[in-house]
């Protein structure tokens, strides 16, 4: 590993599938955790293993279906969770248990009814008990993007002298603001006796639509490990889209950081998660929608067919897509008539453009959009077949 490496921890199958109505059976969880192997996360999060006996299932079958990524199965602070994960772990060519508790004021006081000292000894106790099964155990504190510096710091100290190989550092309710997120993990990077002995990781949510921004945060102030889920799905508003920082970190080398993921298989993966979890990606979603590749603007659509890279910073192919679309609406121009017309086989002159274009503003202001049928039966009710050059 060197500095720039930043490892990709994929959730989709654990925080991801607690979004209502998308339930995976096992067979379809394997479908899926195969397709984020050939993808190239680093660790993948199979599950809460405790939870219910398919989740344990899910978990244990995914670790004899996956080779090369870290298989981690999620406990709270509680023997009893962590002892079921390590067994659901226990047929993982790489294993990670990933423990922990909740730091914030909030938690500690409303949802745990506890004492700063009393959470400080369950966490460290928790990973001293999650280190008797496997080496490499994650540590969350829940809440961390409201709880206070200092205490996180006293927190995340103790659970790498326990022992904690990576350190999570959670955003849950979609809080941080960026600059407050990035501080945060720039203070414990600082702050922490041991801090370079363990791997500072992001887990952002997107209740206020900053979670990549604030992964992206971390990154720059030293977090190495981005957590993550397909399409961002997720818990209410979703977790950090894993295409956003992936594309992110490789549209930016200014960033000077990488990760190992095969970007070109991001648009396939998308659809997969998609199509299985019955949770439809939103059009105008960033890398996988529907129109991040597509354009109806004439001024656009003018732009991208004299050069790519006017108005798309991404090639297509660069995630999978075959080809930017050019959509035909009211608001297209002629290159953009002259573009597709082309596409299905008719050169048009500047004159037979301006008739053929005049009819085609009349049907696209009585449509959402003009499809090549329509266009063809414009060209031929407009032009006699002598006209046009086929």
């Amino acid at each position: 590993m060197t500095d720039k490496q930043v490892f990709i921890f994929d959730t989709t199958l654990r925080d991801g599938e607690q979004v209502p109505g998308c339930k995976l059976n096992t067979d379809q969880k394997i479908e899926i955790a195969l397709q984020l192997e050939k993808l190239g996360v680093d660790i993948i999060e199979a599950g809460f293993p405790v939870s219910s006996p398919g989740d344990f299932r899910s978990v244990e079958a995914i670790c004899k279906a996956v080779s090369t990524p870290i298989v981690c199965g999620l406990s709270r602070a509680v023997q009893k969770d962590i002892e079921v994960a390590a067994a659901a772990l226990k047929y993982a060519k790489r294993a990670r248990i990933h423990t922990g508790i909740g730091t914030s004021q909030s938690h500690i006081i409303h949802k745990l009814k506890s004492t700063q000292e009393k959470i400080l000894e369950r966490a460290v106790a928790a990973v001293k008990y999650a280190k008797q099964f496997v080496e490499d155990v994650e540590f969350y504190a829940e809440d961390a993007g409201r709880t206070d510096n200092e205490y996180l710091a006293r927190v995340i100290e103790a659970v790498i002298k326990a022992g904690a190989t990576v350190l999570n550092i959670p955003d849950t309710t979609g809080y941080c603001l960026p600059e407050e997120y990035g501080a945060k993990i720039r203070y414990l990077k600082e702050n922490v006796n041991g801090i370079h002995k363990a791997t500072l990781s992001t887990h952002c949510h997107n209740d206020l639509g900053l979670a990549t921004a604030n992964s992206i945060a971390g990154v720059q102030n030293g977090a190495r490990q981005i957590e993550c889920t397909i399409n961002g799905i997720g818990e209410r508003a979703g977790n950090t889209s894993l295409e956003e920082v992936v594309m992110i970190m490789k549209m930016h080398p200014s960033l000077n950081v990488d990760c190992d993921i095969n970007t070109r298989l991001i648009n396939s993966t998308s659809q997969l998660v998609s199509d299985r979890m019955g949770m439809p990606v939103q059009p105008n979603k960033a890398i996988v929608g529907a129109n991040a590749f597509a354009h109806s603007s004439g001024i656009h659509q003018d732009g991208v067919i004299k050069k790519r890279e006017t108005y798309e910073i991404i090639d297509p192919k660069e995630v999978g897509v075959d080809h930017s679309k050019i959509v035909l609406t009211a608001r297209s121009g002629r290159a953009a008539i002259a573009y597709r017309a082309k596409n299905i086989g008719f050169n048009l002159s500047k004159d037979q453009l301006d008739i053929v274009y005049a009819r085609f503003l009349e049907i696209a202001d009585q449509k959402k959009e003009v499809e090549d049928q329509d266009l063809q039966i414009i060209i031929k009710n407009k032009l006699s077949i002598a006209q046009v050059s086929v």
